[in-house]
């Protein structure tokens, strides 16, 4: 096994992630990550869009639902948004015996229970699709009591199995709502590949993406990493980059202890609800907490520690990405 030294393991991670400035445009960025994480959190902007700005800085967002929607260069399963190319590896997933788990034990009860709603959701989409989850009756019933409603999740829930499964694609977005169609209607037809085969790939791109690994002897680099010079870039982390997704590496890396308190009650917060990470070079420096209020158009600094010595410009990049008309960064 190679291992590399600390600091080789940081610029090699660093770099791997594309936070060294090397980053050429959308679709570029998301194959060389594997994926961007999903979530409607968006005290800044969604982590998808954030995860890209901090790589490319201001970029067209319409590009990121062209490359979704109309181009069908990427996909959208599973909270995370793929390459098209990786379908037939997600394809595996989607295929795989279920069961193991409690929640896959819930599912599959009830998709027995509601057998009949599955068919007419699946025709009403062939004959209406795409459509929005509030566009389909519920005709679901609750797996212990077959005779009674589940009170208007039923649509959510069988979508969200379904999904999970193939027989239906997210589609697109209207009004910020899932829009849903037959998965046959949507994905192309892909190779069939072997889920233990799939998985392998699927974690070797992650080494890849990730750049480094910890094993017990010390930093184990992938071996297509590349070691090198990492340019003085200074940007912001959303709470999901995968730089930081792992806290425990992210602390072992980086010595740079982070933590996202937005769960954690206001009074025992160390920091703040929505705190970023700032990146220097190849090392972790401060953090910061900005919060863009979208009816005044204002993007505001709640707070920030550590060497902030730089990031002005940094802001009037975010603030450009998020069409801000103003900053309100109070210095103490």
């Amino acid at each position: 096994m190679t291992l590399v030294s600390p600091d080789e393991a940081r610029r090699i991670a660093v770099r791997a992630q594309l936070l060294d400035g090397s980053a050429s445009g959308i679709l570029d960025t998301v194959r060389r990550l594997g994926f961007l994480q999903i979530d409607p959190i968006s005290t800044v902007a969604p982590p998808q869009q954030l995860v890209l700005w901090s790589r490319l800085g201001p970029y067209d967002v319409a590009e990121l639902d062209r490359l979704l929607w109309e181009d069908k260069a990427l996909f959208e399963w599973g909270a995370f948004i793929w390459p098209i190319e990786d379908l037939p590896l997600v394809r595996a997933r989607m295929r795989r015996r279920r069961g193991r788990y409690a929640h896959e034990r819930r599912g599959a009860e009830f998709l027995e229970v509601n057998a009949r709603f599955r068919r007419y959701l699946l025709a009403e989409l062939g004959r209406r699709g795409p459509l929005l989850a509030r566009e389909i009756e519920d005709r679901s019933v609750t797996p212990r009591e077959s005779h009674g409603w589940t009170g208007g999740r039923g649509v959510t829930d069988m979508l969200g199995y379904l999904h999970g499964r193939g027989a239906v694609a997210i589609v697109g977005r209207r009004d910020g709502q899932r829009l849903w169609h037959l998965g046959e209607a949507w994905y192309p037809e892909t190779p069939t590949v072997p889920l233990a085969e799939a998985e392998r790939v699927i974690a070797d791109k992650r080494f890849r993406a990730l750049g480094v690994r910890p094993t017990t002897s010390g930093w184990e680099p992938h071996p297509d990493a590349a070691d090198g010079p990492v340019p003085d870039r200074v940007t912001f982390l959303s709470p999901f980059d995968r730089l930081i997704h792992d806290r425990d590496r992210a602390e072992a890396l980086f010595g740079f202890r982070y933590r996202l308190e937005m769960y954690v009650p206001k009074a025992k917060r160390e920091y703040g609800y929505y705190v970023l990470p700032i990146l220097v070079g190849d090392r972790l420096v401060g953090r910061i907490e900005p919060r863009f209020h979208r009816k005044t158009g204002t993007l505001e600094v709640l707070g920030a520690w550590g060497d902030t010595s730089r990031i002005d410009p940094v802001l009037s990049s975010l603030a450009t990405f998020l069409g801000a008309r103003r900053i309100d960064h109070r210095r103490p």
